[in-house]
């Protein structure tokens, strides 16, 4: 269930781009072999998400104190940054893996579990990496552009990815398997109510939001995948804040 919050993070990505004045039309992409079922289970996420996720996540942000909001963002952060650490480490970055690390255990030490981020003032800067990257880095293509049904934007390296990420989150061994799916839920709703007003943004602003986020989408996964030299491979494929309530 929390995978869903992917599809927000790729089009908050999106709605980054078209403010800073892209436009996007639909036409073919030879990287979207399947946009016929790509659109169509875009469609059903839209629905499942205007029917019971935005209005559980504008109730949430509306009515839960921004402190609160800012310490659950900042526990699921640190979490994520345990994960982080492990990838930068298996792509030999020593740099980002030392920093990642030592920012982990002072937030989750000093920062009382990561609900303080404490890193951030101390200069100690998050180097987000999963395991789709991890593969790409090390030259496995993304393959073919795919919407995953409640998760969103992906390709298939990155879908495959995904079950070794759920793996890798610490959250997945919390027990009582009760408190887990609460704290999943929450996880989740933070997650959308952080980018609430963005889809009206980017159907004001672009003609095809479909073909908008796909391609915000693979640009993004190139540009962190490219954290370093980039492969042949990634040469061949590209030749194929907050928003206000509403």
């Amino acid at each position: 269930m929390q995978a869903l919050s992917h599809r927000f993070t790729w089009l908050l990505i999106g709605g980054c781009l078209a403010m800073t004045g892209c436009a996007s039309t639909s036409g073919g992409n030879p990287l979207d072999p399947f946009e016929a079922t790509n659109r169509r289970i875009d469609a059903f996420n839209d629905s499942v998400d205007q029917a019971v996720l935005r209005p559980v996540a504008k109730t949430y942000f509306d009515y839960t104190p921004t402190l609160l909001q800012t310490t659950v963002q900042n526990f699921f952060g640190n979490l994520r940054d345990v994960w982080s650490v492990v990838n930068n480490g298996l792509q030999l970055k020593p740099k980002e893996t030392v920093e990642t690390g030592v920012r982990v255990a002072v937030n989750s030490v000093v920062g009382l579990y990561g609900l303080l981020d404490v890193g951030t003032p101390l200069g100690l800067q998050k180097h987000p990496a999963d395991f789709g990257q991890t593969l790409g880095y090390w030259g496995m293509p993304a393959g073919p552009y795919v919407v995953l049904p409640l998760m969103g934007p992906s390709t298939v390296r990155d879908a495959a990815a995904s079950l070794v990420d759920s793996q890798g989150d610490p959250w997945g061994y919390i027990n009582p398997v009760a408190s887990r799916n609460q704290g999943t839920v929450l996880r989740l709703v933070d997650k959308r109510a952080q980018y609430l007003g963005l889809d009206n943004r980017l159907n004001e602003m672009v003609l095809d939001k479909y073909s908008f986020v796909r391609d915000a989408y693979l640009q993004k996964r190139r540009a962190q995948v490219r954290r370093g030299p980039p492969t042949d491979a990634e040469d061949e494929q590209e030749n194929f804040d907050r928003p206000d309530k509403k």
